[in-house]
């Protein structure tokens, strides 16, 4: 097995300035660290190195995407105006998305990533690999940033990959405790790709990630948000693989995965209200790379995104990197007999509801 494994030091460098969590510092808001800093990239880091893990990875090198990469997905107007604040003294794109100076070729070189990723599995290079970029990508619209996304790291990777690989037809696996909307509007209308979001019902953006919202045009049917209720544990995700992500990749028959990887779902979050832990998200893994490997020739890609425990991140990371490179380090994960007795465990019948209406969706998949 060749994973791939890409990470660049300025993805640490992106600047978030100050806030309360996410609202910016001022007479009434004391001035703090904000939610999206690069210390659990930094920390995922470390203990994959020293883990060991690092060493026996394919490294792969970020080449930067340029304003026409960009402009496959995001519109002139938006990518001159972030370049213009980055070029100054770094700005707002919106939506309590802040960045400092840098950030625009920082996001650029993330994007970069992530098609480099992309494209040497797409290539047959390497099996599969984990793209740990920063700033995360998957809230960014055409238009607009959001949720601390600049730039569509996926997207422009998928519509980049497109154009030199010309495979058919791609599926996006979000498991974010956020709404991926930015990945669903990029391909809104697009059945060439399937986009899938599992995350936290009505959290973020709040008015997007219901099982309604299904694409349009030729691309109706190829959206599928399974909404979960706050609370929903290890039981819940598990069952919704099981019962409507697997059952929906196997209908597709995609050319390749493609999953944006946040780890805001688990029990230690801040920005999240789900009960996941490091198994969770080895589970996960292991049920993805198994359909990969009977749909897809093996072909997985993940591509970082939300996360904001660092003390808890970096072991749902090396879960996931384990289990991609079939490598098992000699770390344990601290944290994991607090969390396995949470009531998450269990699927509770409330939860079954959700997954069962996502399901009766799928028979719009061709």
């Amino acid at each position: 097995m060749k994973t791939g494994w890409n990470f660049h030091e300025l993805y640490l460098w992106h600047d978030t300035g100050n806030a309360a969590q996410f609202f910016p510092a001022g007479l009434t808001i004391e001035p703090g660290e904000h939610a999206e800093n690069a210390a659990t990239k930094r920390r995922f880091r470390n203990l994959m190195e020293v883990s060991g893990l690092t060493d026996q990875l394919v490294k792969v090198n970020s080449i930067p995407v340029d304003e026409d990469d960009l402009a496959l997905f995001h519109t002139r107007d938006y990518i001159r105006r972030i370049k213009a604040q980055s070029d100054d003294r770094g700005g707002d794109a919106s939506y309590l998305t802040p960045f400092g100076r840098g950030s625009y070729d920082i996001a650029c070189l993330a994007a970069g990533g992530t098609f480099a990723l992309m494209d040497k599995v797409l290539s047959g290079d390497i099996d599969n690999g984990y793209a740990l970029v920063r700033p995360p990508g998957h809230h960014a619209e055409s238009d607009k940033g959001m949720g601390f996304c600049l730039f569509g790291n996926i997207p422009v990777a998928i519509l980049k990959n497109r154009k030199k690989h010309r495979f058919d037809r791609v599926a996006t696996v979000d498991w974010d405790v956020h709404h991926g909307n930015g990945t669903q509007a990029a391909f809104w209308s697009d059945p060439g790709v399937f986009t899938i979001s599992l995350h936290q019902e009505r959290l973020y953006p709040h008015d997007s990630g219901d099982r309604e919202e299904r694409g349009e045009g030729a691309g109706f049917g190829y959206n599928l948000n399974i909404p979960l209720p706050a609370g929903s544990g290890h039981g819940a995700y598990i069952a919704a693989f099981e019962q409507v992500v697997l059952p929906a990749l196997a209908a597709y028959k995609p050319d390749l995965i493609v999953v944006p990887s946040g780890f805001d779902g688990s029990g230690a979050d801040p920005l999240g209200r789900m009960m996941l832990h490091s198994e969770t998200y080895r589970a996960m893994t292991r049920m993805l790379m198994d359909a990969a490997e009977e749909l897809c020739g093996g072909r997985l890609v993940m591509s970082h995104e939300g996360g904001y425990s660092a003390a808890y991140v970096p072991y749902c990371g090396l879960a996931v990197m384990e289990q991609m490179s079939g490598i098992k380090s000699q770390i344990d994960d601290p944290f994991l007999p607090i969390f396995q007795n949470y009531h998450g465990q269990e699927l509770r019948p409330w939860q079954q509801e959700a997954i069962s209406a996502a399901a009766e969706l799928l028979a719009g998949i061709r």
